[in-house]
């Protein structure tokens, strides 16, 4: 009998997976589903940010934005989930967001924040290429910082080795003489989705937030690809030293 049973588990099991892989696709492009999706997302940062107060020591945003502006805000893949919630309000933010699917509810997110979203990818910059895609949304944060808006780019590439810098955000920094800024949000109440290959952080309620800077990296308009490089490197350092640095403000498990 409990043979049986346990078969009978296991084919209802198989048949709820089976039915899962057919209607996830359909609902994944139902506008419908995305805008409720998104509209939960929002609330939940809304929760996230109102009960987890600035923990001592981390960095004032409201001075920041008013002494660097404007800039280039750096983070990591990962570790930006609860950007949008505490960006300063009323302030301007253009963020560049992948133009894969998955990344849509990302750009739904930032919008319903009342902020700007841009599709592309500007990571997989090399010393001769740049996909059309990319291009296209490095030009529009480029036009958005000559008109005195911030931007946000997620600095690692997508699916790339996570927590090392591309050099797109290198590139518009060259083109705009605008310095890069790298920020670290996180909770001390926090899960880490391990499986996942940038190693998620989903923030929780009720506990302490941190913000942390890492040091500015200026990049001259005529840097050669060797000083790209190192700009890069830079970039990589100084934002995995503000996610330490955010991280020990905040307290909690890594």
């Amino acid at each position: 009998m409990a043979i049986r049973a346990k078969a009978k588990k296991k084919r209802d099991v198989g048949a709820l997976k089976r039915f899962w892989r057919k209607a996830r696709k359909p609902l994944a492009q139902s506008r419908f589903v995305k805008g409720a999706i998104s509209s939960l997302l929002v609330q939940w940062l809304r929760l996230v940010r109102f009960t987890n107060p600035l923990a001592k020591g981390s960095a004032d945003l409201e001075k920041a934005n008013a002494e660097m502006s404007p800039a280039i805000v750096a983070m990591w893949h990962g570790q930006h989930l609860l950007a949008p919630a505490v960006y300063p309000r009323g302030r301007g933010l253009v963020a560049m967001v992948s133009r894969s699917a998955d990344a849509e509810l990302n750009a739904l997110v930032v919008e319903k924040f009342g902020l700007q979203a841009v599709r592309g990818s500007g990571g997989r910059v090399d010393k001769r290429h740049l996909d059309k895609g990319g291009a296209r949304a490095l030009i529009a944060l480029k036009k958005a910082l000559d008109a005195g808006m911030n931007v946000c780019m997620i600095a690692d590439i997508p699916h790339g080795t996570p927590r090392q810098a591309g050099l797109g955000i290198v590139t518009l920094a060259r083109l705009t003489g605008r310095p890069i800024v790298p920020v670290a949000i996180t909770t001390s109440r926090r899960k880490v989705l391990q499986k996942s290959w940038d190693k998620t952080t989903v923030n929780m309620p009720f506990g302490r937030c941190a913000v942390a800077l890492g040091e500015l990296v200026h990049v001259s308009a005529k840097a050669d690809e060797a000083e790209m490089e190192l700009k890069r490197q830079e970039v990589t350092a100084s934002l995995n030293a503000a996610t330490e640095e955010a991280h020990r403000i905040a307290g909690g498990a890594r």
